[in-house]
C-alpha cells in the first residue's frame, strides 16, 4: 500500500501507479522552475541594469531578493505543507511564483521588479518542500524511489546552469523581460497538471491541528534579509562602518533569536534542534552552506565575465554555459548509482577537488582569453564536480533518517543551499568590487580591472569549498541511500 509518510494511505495504489511518471514530472518540473529562476536572469542582468538603471551596487539585488526570501522562507512553506496538505501548498506555491514573475516581467522600476523576485522566492519556498516530499510518499519502493530523487537531484543541479542558457536566448532575440514572462505560460500548465494528477494525503487530527511558528518564520526570514543587506552594502560603506556593523550584528541577532525560539519558546518549532544530533545531517549542511556559495557565485560572476571583459552577446553568453550544463546533468545524474556503493563521502571529496581546479583554472582567465583554452576545461570541471557534489549531499543529508525526519532534512538542506547562495554572492560581490576599484584608481584599464576583480571572486570561491570540504570529510565514511 501507498503510504504518507506517517503510515496512512494517500490513495489508492491502482490510481497512484496510473500516473507515477507524470507525478515525477509534475515534482521535476516544479523544482526545476525554482532553480532556473535563481540563475535565468543573470545573462540578463547587463540588459536589465540599462534598462532600468538600477547601478553596479544594487543589480545583485535582482538575484538575491529572490535566493533570500527563498532561503528565509523554505522551512515556514514545509512546515504549512505539513499542516495544509503538499497538494494544496504546491498548487499555491505555483500560482504565487507565476503571478509574481508576470508582474516582474512587466516591471516599470528597479523597486517593482526586485519585490516581484521576492514574492517569486516566496512562492517557490512553498512550492519546494512539497516536490521532493510528494515524492517520497508516492514512490515507496526502495529502487524506484532511488530513481525519482535522482532524476530530481539531476534536474536541480542542471536548473541553474540552463536557466543561464536560456536567459541568454531569451535576452539575445526577445527582452529581458521575457526571462520571467516565459514562465507564466509554463507555470500555468504545471498548476493544472498538478491539480490533476497529484494526490493529497489524508492528515490525523494532531496535524490538523498543528500551529505555525510566525514568530520563528518572521525572525529566521528578517534576519536572513539583513544580514546579506549589510554585507552586501559594505563594499560602499565599508566593513568597519556604523551601518554595516549594525545591519549586520541586526541579521546575527534575529538568526540568534531565532535558534532560542527553537529550543526554548516555540511549542511547535520548525526546525526541532534535536535533527542536528544527526551527524550526516549537520555534515551535509555544513557543506552545502560552503558549496552553494560557491556555485551561485560562479554563475554570477561568469556572466559578468562573459559580457563585461570578452563582449559576448547574451546569446553567446548562454551557449558558453553548455559544457557547464552538459557537466552538472552528468555528474548530478551519472553518480547516484556510485554514491549508493561506496556512500557520499568519497564522492563530496572528489567533487570539491574537480570543481575546486575548475574555479582555480577560471581566475586566471584575462580580457584576452579564449573559448577553447581558458573556459571550456574550467566550465566542464566545475559542472561535473558541482554535479557529483549536489546528487551526494542530498543522499547524505536524508540517508538512514525516518519518514518523521525526512521531510524536515530535505526542507534543511535547501535552505542551507540557498543561504549560502546568497551570503557567498554579497561577500564575492563586495571582495570583487573592492579589487575592482583598487585597480582602477590605479590607472588599470577597466576591461583588466574587471577581469582582476571577477578573477579573484573565482580564486575566493574555490576557498569556499575548501572549508566544504571539511564539512565532506565529517560525513559517515558509507552511507547507503
Amino acid at each position: 500500500m501507498t503510504t504518507h509518510t506517517t503510515g496512512r494511505p494517500i490513495a489508492p495504489p491502482q490510481a497512484i501507479t496510473q500516473r507515477l511518471g507524470l507525478i515525477l514530472f509534475v515534482c521535476c518540473a516544479g523544482q526545476f522552475l525554482v532553480v532556473l529562476d535563481s540563475s535565468v536572469v543573470n545573462v540578463a542582468l547587463p540588459l536589465i541594469d540599462h534598462s532600468l538603471h538600477l547601478g553596479a551596487g544594487s543589480l545583485h539585488w535582482v538575484v538575491n531578493s529572490y535566493t533570500v526570501v527563498f532561503a528565509g522562507a523554505l522551512l515556514l512553506g514545509g512546515r504549512l505543507a505539513d499542516l495544509y496538505g503538499r497538494r494544496r501548498l504546491l498548487l499555491l506555491g505555483i500560482g504565487l511564483f507565476t503571478l509574481a514573475a508576470l508582474v516582474g516581467g512587466l516591471a516599470s522600476n528597479p523597486a517593482i521588479l526586485v519585490t516581484a523576485r521576492g514574492f517569486q522566492g516566496l512562492g517557490s519556498a512553498i512550492m519546494a518542500p512539497s516536490t521532493l516530499t510528494v515524492l517520497g510518499t508516492v514512490f515507496t519502493e526502495p529502487g524506484a524511489r532511488a530513481r525519482a530523487f535522482g532524476l530530481w537531484s539531476a534536474v536541480a543541479g542542471a536548473g541553474g546552469a540552463v536557466g543561464v542558457l536560456a536567459g541568454g536566448v531569451i535576452a539575445e532575440w526577445f527582452s529581458w523581460r521575457w526571462t520571467l514572462l516565459a514562465n507564466v505560460p509554463v507555470g500555468l500548465a504545471l498548476l493544472a497538471l498538478t491539480a490533476v494528477v497529484v494526490p493529497e494525503a489524508s492528515r490525523s487530527r494532531s496535524e490538523l491541528r498543528g500551529r505555525v511558528d510566525v514568530v520563528g518564520a518572521l525572525a529566521v526570514t528578517l534576519g536572513l534579509m539583513v544580514l546579506v543587506y549589510g554585507v552586501a552594502g559594505a563594499s560602499r560603506e565599508g566593513w568597519g562602518s556604523v551601518r554595516t556593523l549594525g545591519l549586520v550584528g541586526l541579521g546575527a541577532a534575529l538568526l540568534a533569536f531565532f535558534v532560542l525560539d527553537q529550543a526554548k519558546i516555540a511549542s511547535q518549532p520548525l526546525v526541532p534542534l534535536s535533527i542536528f544530533r544527526v551527524r550526516q545531517v549537520t555534515a551535509a549542511n555544513v557543506t552545502a552552506l560552503a558549496c552553494s556559495g560557491a556555485l551561485f557565485s560562479s554563475f554570477y560572476f561568469f556572466t559578468l565575465l562573459l559580457q563585461q571583459v570578452l563582449d559576448y552577446s547574451p546569446l553567446e553568453t548562454g551557449l558558453a554555459y553548455l559544457p557547464m550544463t552538459a557537466g552538472l546533468f552528468a555528474g548530478a545524474r551519472g553518480i547516484a548509482p556510485l554514491v549508493q556503493r561506496i556512500g557520499p563521502r568519497p564522492v563530496l571529496i572528489a567533487g570539491h577537488l574537480v570543481s575546486a581546479s575548475g574555479l582555480l583554472w577560471l581566475s586566471t582567465a584575462g580580457p584576452d582569453a579564449g573559448f577553447l583554452s581558458a573556459l571550456l576545461g574550467p566550465g566542464l570541471l566545475l559542472g561535473v564536480g558541482q554535479g557529483m557534489v549536489m546528487t551526494a549531499l542530498t543522499i547524505a543529508a536524508t540517508a538512514d533518517l525516518p519518514y518523521s525526519q525526512s521531510g524536515l532534512a530535505s526542507g534543511l538542506i535547501n535552505t542551507t543551499r540557498q543561504l549560502g547562495g546568497a551570503i557567498g554572492l554579497a561577500l564575492l560581490v563586495t571582495i570583487s568590487g573592492s579589487r575592482i576599484a583598487d585597480r582602477t584608481a590605479a590607472g588599470q584599464p577597466v576591461r583588466e580591472a574587471l577581469a582582476s576583480g571577477y578573477g579573484l571572486a573565482f580564486a575566493t570561491a574555490a576557498g569556499f569549498l575548501a572549508l566544504g570540504l571539511l564539512g565532506a570529510l565529517a560525513v559517515p565514511a558509507r552511507r547507503k541511500a
